[in-house]
């Protein structure tokens, strides 16, 4: 089984890029943050020419969490379990497919709003922790794929790419990333890569790409189980260097 994980920073402009990648890649399923549009205009003819399914939770000008997939699947949530049910940002689907939960997550960056933007950050965290508890209880071979917004360690940026005070390095932030591998789940990156620069975003300001200033912040874990099937994990950096890139790429995972 093939997963992948992409924040494409609106679908619309990266439609060809998407295509072209579900082409020559062939993950099964593919989750895709920040489409930045509603269900309507979602390019979902293009993606079943290349043979994939569409799920769309969508918003119009912001947020936005998608799945295209070549294989059978079921929506089992179009929202985090656990937040207020009037909390209207799309940035979580849920699906099951040969027996296998699989999450998409778009994480609040918490840098804007304030302290009240920071605190929703943490709030969706431990909303998340708990979903993940209730599926190990289960004893539910899952994964999460997305975009987490959290560097969750020095090693995942490059010096000089975060102020000490950024939300994706505060302590908090990364104490509840901790919390969901005290759950038992694995970092599928670092249990392949275990030390070194191994980025999935690059700034467009400043030069970022071409000083190889990134950060990792798209990740994958994996229950028990699927970590077990572990064979192959790593981040698509050739989609960086495109014409019109998105300041993400592809987060690949291969498992047995």
């Amino acid at each position: 089984m093939k997963l992948a994980t992409w924040n494409v920073n609106s679908v619309r402009q990266r439609e060809t890029h998407i295509r072209d990648w579900l082409e020559r890649v062939r993950p099964d399923v593919l989750f895709l943050q920040e489409i930045k549009c509603e269900a309507p205009a979602f390019p979902a003819l293009t993606f079943q020419a290349a043979g994939y399914a569409a799920e769309i939770v969508g918003q119009k000008s912001y947020n936005g969490v998608a799945v295209l997939a070549r294989v059978p699947f079921t929506v089992t949530h179009r929202a985090l379990p656990g937040l207020p049910a009037e909390d209207a940002q799309a940035r979580y689907i849920e699906i099951e497919t040969g027996g296998v939960t699989l999450i998409g997550i778009y994480l609040p960056n918490g840098n804007s709003g304030a302290e009240a933007g920071y605190a929703y950050k943490l709030a969706w965290m431990d909303a998340l922790r708990a979903r993940a508890a209730a599926l190990i209880e289960a004893d539910r071979p899952f994964a999460i794929l997305g975009d987490f917004n959290v560097c969750p360690t020095d090693e995942d940026f490059a010096k000089g790419a975060l102020p000490a005070g950024d939300a994706l390095v505060r302590p908090e932030t990364r104490s509840r990333y901790r919390s969901l591998l005290w759950l038992g789940l694995t970092d599928a990156i670092r249990a392949l890569h275990p030390s070194g620069p191994v980025w999935t975003f690059w700034d467009y300001q400043a030069g970022a790409w071409p000083r190889d200033q990134g950060l990792r912040i798209d990740h994958a874990l994996l229950s028990p189980a699927l970590a077990e099937r572990l064979i192959a994990a790593a981040p698509d950096r050739e989609e960086r260097g495109r014409a019109q890139p998105s300041d993400h790429v592809p987060v690949v995972v291969e498992l047995a």
